[in-house]
C-alpha cells in the first residue's frame, strides 16, 4: 500500500465498519427469542409463519423477501427450522 491509501482507510475506516455491521445484520437470520424450550420454538416459529403468509407484497418488501421466499418459509412445518 501506498501512503495514499493509509491514509484513506484510516479516514474511512469507522464508516466501511459501519456499513459491513449494516450488512451483517440484514444478512444474519434472526433468532427466536432467548429462553423459550423446545415447545415455545415451535409456536413461535408456528405463529411468526402463519402470519408470513398473511403479508402482502409491500409488507413483504419492508422486511426483505418476495412472494416465493415468503411462501416457501411460510410453508414449512414448525419443527423445522
Amino acid at each position: 500500500m501506498n501512503g495514499l491509501s493509509d491514509v484513506r482507510l484510516t479516514l474511512h475506516g469507522p464508516q466501511l465498519e459501519a456499513e459491513h455491521d449494516a450488512v451483517k445484520d440484514v444478512l444474519q437470520p434472526r433468532s427466536a427469542p432467548t429462553g423459550l424450550g423446545r415447545w415455545g420454538l415451535f409456536a413461535h416459529r408456528f405463529n411468526t409463519r402463519r402470519v408470513l403468509r398473511t403479508l402482502d407484497a409491500d409488507q413483504l418488501r419492508d422486511v426483505g423477501l418476495n412472494q416465493e421466499q415468503a411462501r416457501r418459509e411460510g410453508c414449512k412445518p414448525f419443527w423445522r427450522s
